[in-house]
């Protein structure tokens, strides 16, 4: 992209523009492509590598400078250049090119990918899946959730038609029926948010569809605790003592040993090594911030809980 600019001023190529909004004006600064996202990430901490010309503009195509009353009126008086380069560049909006956006779409995908096929196993044979095969099973679910945004939207629109736009759907009593919770649900990979918090929304889609077999791979921990709080009583919860009279109630564990082993899917090995008593075993990732907060609250700081693999997985 070339920008058109007066015979006496640089012009800018291979340009990618930042833009931020303060007041009523737009203000805008010339970087490099590629530089600003290094910036954000701290990969690139020189400044003059990221900035092509270092100048605000109110338009770069035009070559349009801002003028320093309008630099003073939107970000103060006080404000240095350099500081209101900053802020645009941090907070700033970065105008990006479609060939641009979709290939930082499909990084982000890639990503999102290679971190679903780590963390999800088959539960029959607790191996991990290929990322093509997770790759497949989150198309599936994206089509399943375009077609029933479809469904939906055309069954609302003769909802509306036939009763009044607006009106709720009702049960015998004349009272609104309340909508299910919506499973997790999956529409495809976007640039603009991050590739980890994607991965999580594409587990749970994943678990709670199942459109392949698939299950959170266990964590595999160390559990440390002093010999003295062992046999110590766990306290019930307030409100329990009363229900634990039922006889068709499950009795809760009576110890703190008892307490943390029922936390422990699969016991590795067991052992006690002077004063200290210490489990490895696996877990369920739902179960870890439980087991974590009572080791914590229980032992009163005399035991710890340690993470010896996030993710127990086989491969071929």
């Amino acid at each position: 992209m070339v920008i058109n600019q007066p015979s006496n001023q640089i012009k800018l190529t291979n340009v990618s523009l930042v833009r931020l909004k303060k007041g009523k004006k737009r203000f805008e600064i010339a970087c490099y492509k590629n530089k600003v996202l290094e910036w954000r990430s701290g990969i690139e901490t020189n400044l003059d590598n990221v900035l092509q010309i270092p100048s605000v503009f109110l338009n770069v195509s035009k070559g349009q400078t801002a003028p320093s009353a309008e630099l003073a009126k939107a970000f103060g008086k006080d404000a240095k250049v350099d500081d209101i380069i900053l802020e645009i560049l941090n907070k700033g909006e970065q105008q990006v090119g479609e060939k641009e956006r979709a290939a930082q779409t499909e990084r982000v995908h890639a990503e999102v990918l290679s971190i679903v096929a780590s963390r999800l196993v088959d539960p029959r044979t607790k191996r991990v899946y290929t990322t093509g095969m997770i790759d497949k099973a989150l198309d599936m679910l994206s089509a399943q959730a375009h077609q029933q945004q479809q469904q939906h939207a055309g069954a609302e629109s003769k909802s509306a038609a036939g009763s009044g736009a607006g009106t709720p759907a009702t049960g015998e009593s004349g009272e609104a029926k309340p909508r299910p919770a919506p499973k997790a649900v999956w529409t495809g990979v976007t640039s603009t948010k991050s590739a980890k918090s994607q991965a999580l929304d594409a587990m749970r889609a994943l678990i709670a569809h199942q459109p392949i077999p698939v299950a959170r791979a266990r964590m595999r921990l160390r559990i440390t605790c002093s010999t003295n709080v062992l046999k110590q009583a766990v306290k019930a919860p307030k409100g329990q003592d009363a229900k634990a009279d039922g006889d068709d109630q499950k009795a809760a564990p009576g110890t703190v040993k008892d307490k943390i082993l029922s936390y422990v899917e699969q016991v590795e090995n067991q052992d006690v090594i002077g004063s200290e008593w210490e489990v490895t075993g696996f877990v369920e990732p739902g179960a870890f911030k439980g087991l974590s907060d009572f080791v914590g609250n229980e032992t009163k700081g005399q035991g710890r809980v340690e993470v010896l693999d996030m993710a127990v997985t086989h491969e071929d």
